[in-house]
């Protein structure tokens, strides 16, 4: 047991000495790992508020009822479901819910930015059991994406579900000319807004609400929640099928699920709770503004970018004017305490496991205070260990005692 606890006190203090520039992670409230410690975490609660098949559910029930209530007020939806364990099973929902083996989901190819759970063929559930529509990014287009292109294949493809979500696009996403083409089709629109969910709330990236079906989304990440994930229907997806929620239950539960993880549910509703409020909103503000200065600053040092910057939470560098494959680079930067990810870029021609590009993003570095100053001391410390070949582990923890994680 102490060898259990020396480990987690060790990973708190790589954390603490570390910039935590992944874009997919982020620090969470003190209040929601109170949540996720608590006495929820022994409880079974398999089916829904009021609906249970166990007994001693009254106050689960009310928890439950808070998180579902808080995502609907949040997104202005008609109707949310709290309980997916994170967003793939969130997003194999929805797909048991609404496909048949062999049905079509249309998504972005991984390589431009997509997931995995977007229908990626032959190695995903998403892929293997349905048809795998693929579209990419064009960077010669509007919004970067070429929609009569799109339009063109989803006519011929006749998806049964469309995908719109990103794990590694920098720009701000089109809802409305996907819509228009789901609604072309016949097809479901689902907004995927894992990485954006807290920037939608912040106002600083427009909602899918008024255009999708379905929205899914994971709780952490911009949201700042626990891990854990949402499934939200639009009025438009009742509209199109009054029974869209209901189905979307029971694919979650009794179909892919068993008993929620109360705990991870009452840390949802925190979350949410939070992400209404004025000084979220501000934080959603500089997280972008943040992200700007950053994707300037590297651009300023002769590092490419895919699409040229970034408009939201993330950038991705394209590494090979500088003569370093992506995991190399990530690698390199680790010892220097500063952490981000590998990442394929557009049309890569390096292998997955030793990708082209870098990702990184700024959700976590804004939590400990972080603004554009220290954005263009990060820049130059990237630069210095990716040319220079410098170890700058002293200069990170500097800057990481300057801004420590809040409690």
């Amino acid at each position: 047991m102490e060898e259990v606890f020396e480990l987690i006190k060790k990973e708190e203090e790589r954390q603490a000495r570390t910039l935590m520039l992944i874009p997919s992670e982020n620090y969470t409230y003190s209040e929601v790992r109170s949540a996720l410690g608590s006495f929820l975490v022994h409880k079974y609660a398999e089916g829904y508020p009021g609906k249970r098949y166990y007994q001693g559910n009254e106050f689960a029930d009310q928890v439950e009822t808070l998180a579902v209530e808080e995502a609907k007020k949040l997104f202005g939806v008609p109707f949310a479901n709290v309980q997916p364990y994170s967003g793939s099973p969130a997003n194999a929902a929805v797909y048991f819910a609404l496909l048949n083996p062999g049905d079509g989901i249309m998504g972005l190819e991984l390589s431009s930015g997509g997931h995995l759970t977007h229908g990626h063929p032959k190695i995903t559930f998403s892929g293997k059991y349905f048809e795998s529509i693929r579209y990419g990014l064009d960077p010669e287009k509007e919004k970067y994406f070429d929609f009569e292109k799109i339009r063109e294949l989803a006519l011929k493809e006749k998806p049964k579900i469309i995908v719109v979500g990103t794990t590694a696009f920098p720009r701000t996403l089109n809802w409305e000319k996907f819509a228009q083409i789901a609604d072309e089709v016949g097809a479901y629109l689902m907004a995927d807004i894992s990485h954006i969910a807290g920037l939608v709330v912040g106002g600083v990236h427009p909602s899918p609400a008024p255009y999708a079906h379905i929205i899914t989304s994971t709780t952490h990440k911009t949201l700042r929640g626990p891990r854990g994930a949402i499934i939200l229907v639009t009025d438009k997806g009742l509209k199109k099928d009054k029974d869209l929620g209901e189905k979307i239950n029971k694919a979650v539960f009794p179909g892919l699920q068993g008993g929620p993880h109360l705990h991870s549910i009452a840390g949802i509703a925190i979350a949410l709770k939070k992400a209404g409020s004025n000084s979220f909103r501000d934080y959603a503000r500089q997280v972008v503004k943040n992200a700007a200065v950053l994707a300037e600053e590297l651009k300023s040092l002769d590092f490419d970018l895919v699409t040229g910057g970034t408009d939201n939470h993330l950038m991705v560098l394209d590494l090979r004017n500088i003569g370093i494959d992506g995991k190399k680079a990530a690698v390199l930067l680790e010892e220097s305490g500063i952490i981000l990810n590998a990442n394929t870029i557009p049309n890569d021609p390096n292998p997955p496991f030793r990708p082209s590009g870098i990702r990184l993003g700024t959700p976590a570095v804004t939590v400990r205070g972080m603004k554009e100053e220290e954005m263009k001391e990060i820049a130059g410390l990237i630069n210095l260990v990716l040319k220079g070949k410098k170890n700058v582990l002293k200069e990170v923890e500097t800057l990481c005692e300057r801004f420590p994680i809040p409690e």
